[in-house]
């Protein structure tokens, strides 16, 4: 049997679109591009965080944007796969192992934090922020893949060349991270004079773009400004104002990016021709002439997918961002007229405390019956 997954096709993604302008044109990113994209990933990533949802992977590739159509220049966030509730998590979050990919993992979480907050997705869009303006990542270090240690040496040392050494006095709970006590030699052996972050993505020191960045940057994690409050900062405020429309033709600096290549030809792994088989007494017939029982014949071309019944939703062009109503929560309006949620989402905890039932919780005194199925 094979499993079909199907998404909203993205034609673009911050990884691309950051090659495209290094490696292709040779130019920066246009400040309204940027500005569009940052601000409509902190919108999503607010709505995440409102939810008690920690993404938990956030780098270029994982941010989507659409191409042609209603949607056109929509940022979308994608890749779940690390993404946890953190309201009443059901196990401590350290015992996912590694979280986040290197060059965007925060200082805290390379330092073995066993504790950590929604602020590692905000220190990953700050390293994001930096790669949109100087299309390079900010600290690529060199990874230890034999470990499953989040500690990286190499990655603490980029950190530190570029914001300087982290003292107690500016982040009082480093003290407590286990691989600041243990390791002396090489963390707190070592003294970083910081070059200034705006010398590395060249932004004037009193601008609101390295100001906003620089709270994204944040050593200590409940310093770190959040997704709701970066969303008010006053860089959203000044000209270019941010668009739901990335990539809005007519701003300086526009650029037609490629489509991405698609394999057309490749057959899809897994998928087989099922046939109806003989019916068998079970009294679990299904419809279309099909028994409980299936035979799997040989394959020989794709099975075809027929789209019964599922006509595509028409978009809207307020949809991303007019949520209120589905997440209970309040609306705004940013200062390009777009709208946008805020606050936290009620119904969301309601839900959490739902799921924090124990397994196998159910009405009382109903048993699920135990059905012996019959296989070909």
């Amino acid at each position: 049997m094979s499993l079909y997954l199907a998404f909203d096709y993205a034609e673009h993604d911050l990884y691309e679109i950051i090659r495209h302008h290094r490696d292709k044109v040779n130019q920066p990113i246009n400040q309204y591009t940027v500005k569009s994209l940052l601000w409509q990933l902190l919108n999503g990533l607010n709505y995440l965080h409102s939810n008690w949802i920690m993404h938990r992977d956030l780098k270029p590739s994982n941010i989507l944007v659409m191409g042609d159509g209603d949607e056109q220049g929509v940022v979308k966030i994608a890749d779940f796969g690390l993404a946890r509730i953190y309201q009443a998590p059901l196990k401590p979050l350290s015992d996912n192992g590694v979280v986040v990919t290197i060059w965007y993992r925060s200082p805290e979480l390379l330092l073995g934090s066993k504790h950590y907050t929604s602020a590692v997705d905000m220190w990953a869009v700050g390293c994001i922020f930096a790669e949109l303006l100087t299309l390079k990542p900010l600290f690529q270090g060199a990874e230890v893949k034999a470990t499953q240690n989040p500690f990286q040496l190499d990655q603490l040392d980029k950190i530190f060349k570029v914001l300087g050494h982290p003292t107690p006095e500016k982040w009082p709970t480093l003290v407590n991270l286990p691989h600041w006590q243990s390791d002396l030699q090489h963390i707190q052996g070592r003294k970083y004079d910081s070059p200034g972050l705006y010398n590395v993505v060249h932004l004037p020191p009193k601008s609101p773009a390295y100001d906003l960045l620089s709270k994204m940057l944040e050593y200590d994690p409940r310093k770190r400004i959040t997704a709701a409050q970066a969303l008010e900062h006053e860089y959203f405020r000044v000209e270019p104002l941010p668009g739901i429309n990335a990539f809005a033709t007519g701003q300086p600096g526009a650029v037609n990016y490629p489509t991405r290549p698609v394999d057309t030809t490749t057959d899809i792994e897994g998928t087989t021709l099922l046939q109806p088989s003989q019916p068998v007494n079970s009294g679990n017939a299904v419809a279309n002439n099909m028994a409980g029982s299936h035979v799997m014949a040989n394959r020989s071309a794709p099975r075809p997918m027929h789209m019964v019944g599922m006509p595509r939703m028409p978009t809207q062009a307020m949809g991303p961002y007019n949520m209120a109503s589905q997440a209970g929560m309040g609306g705004g309006m940013n200062p390009g007229g777009i709208q946008m949620q805020r606050g936290v989402a009620p119904q969301g905890h309601q839900q959490q405390q739902l799921r924090r039932k124990d397994p196998g919780s159910g009405p009382t005194g109903y048993n699920l019956p135990q059905q012996k199925r019959r296989y070909g």
